[in-house]
């Protein structure tokens, strides 16, 4: 590109694009990159600060910035995601469906720290709505070395760095204990907790039971369900160390093998994941989540609704960030918890 006085520029072509920024008004481009400087476009540009101007010189070892956000793109788009247009030399990535998105953070670093270019995202793991924006991508000057961005797309190697992740349909079996709520004493105010949640997504509630503390009796409820075709089994109550809380007992009983128990989450530090058959998960769901707006509950069912397989070591990494602050009005999924 060649930089020269505006009042100069008839004729020449444009770069880049040129914005105009005025408050409360707009922030867009007025001319866009290509366009061909008239003698009535000199008012305006010196009018948006324009007193020199970028005009474009082919070079071919450089790349425009528009070209090489669509290296970026490249590196980034995956399946039920589509692009935004190019404007001022960056592009969006938007969901095209309700799901979870997933970062490969290593390879995101990686190209960010080759300088002169950028890839800005979401938090992955967190469910996202069809329409969302995901990410946007651009290099920072207005030219770059094609070998740069070359050596950008050996730092992505194999694969995409973002994925987004559908809901399935899930079968799902309700497992309610303790003593209180099968002899009468009190209303069962935690399954309605578990419904509503469940109603978020594509599911289908086949079967509800509630036991008293008796973990064979858990244990062969959890087992009715299973047999029934369930996708996913939640039990709720009897998580803490007290006596008469048996659920983790009767889980472990079921034939599932405990992936955790225990969660660096508040609230939630008494979740139990736990699979049978190594893909069907089942959970046992502390009483926290029956009066807590937002738990442990929240950071994983997204992802087990799509078919992720979360592990002990996904669990681990919810420390940082996995303190509910119980704002008075919540925000979730867009606040700090659970990131």
């Amino acid at each position: 590109m060649k930089l020269m006085k505006t009042k100069d520029a008839v004729g020449q072509i444009l770069c880049h694009d040129i914005t105009q920024i005025i408050k409360g008004v707009t922030k867009d481009a007025v001319f866009r990159k290509g366009h061909i400087i008239r003698e009535e476009d000199v008012p305006v540009l010196l009018s948006v600060g324009k007193d020199h101007i970028y005009i474009w010189e082919n070079n071919e070892n450089m790349l425009h910035e528009n070209d090489a956000a669509l290296v970026l793109y490249d590196m980034c788009k995956n399946d039920n995601m589509s692009p935004s247009q190019i404007k001022e030399g960056k592009i969006e990535l938007i969901a095209e469906c309700d799901g979870v998105l997933k970062v490969d953070t290593e390879k995101l670093n990686r190209i960010n720290s080759l300088g002169e270019m950028m890839i800005a995202s979401r938090h992955g793991n967190f469910p996202v709505k069809k329409g969302d924006k995901l990410a946007g991508m651009r290099i920072i000057p207005l030219v770059i070395e094609k070998e740069k961005m070359e050596r950008a797309k050996e730092a992505g190697g194999e694969g995409q760095i973002f994925e987004l992740r559908k809901y399935l349909h899930k079968k799902v079996g309700i497992v309610t204990t303790g003593n209180e709520v099968y002899h009468g004493r009190i209303e069962d105010t935690f399954t309605p907790v578990i419904k509503e949640k469940l109603a978020e997504f594509d599911t289908e509630i086949i079967g509800h039971r509630v036991s008293d503390d008796n973990p064979e009796r858990i244990t062969g409820y959890i087992r009715e369900l299973l047999d029934e075709g369930a996708d996913m089994i939640i039990c709720t109550g009897g998580m803490s160390v007290d006596p008469d809380d048996k659920t983790p007992l009767a889980i472990r009983n079921s034939g599932a093998k405990v992936e955790t128990y225990g969660a660096p989450v508040l609230p939630g530090a008494m979740f139990l994941l736990s699979y049978y058959n190594e893909t069907i998960p089942v959970l046992g769901l502390p009483g926290c989540v029956m009066y807590a707006k937002r738990t442990i509950f929240d950071l994983v069912l997204p992802r087990l609704m799509t078919g992720e397989k979360v592990t002990k070591e996904d669990i681990d990494t919810l420390g940082e960030g996995g303190l509910c602050l119980s704002c008075p009005v919540c925000t979730f999924p867009n606040c700090g918890f659970g990131k």
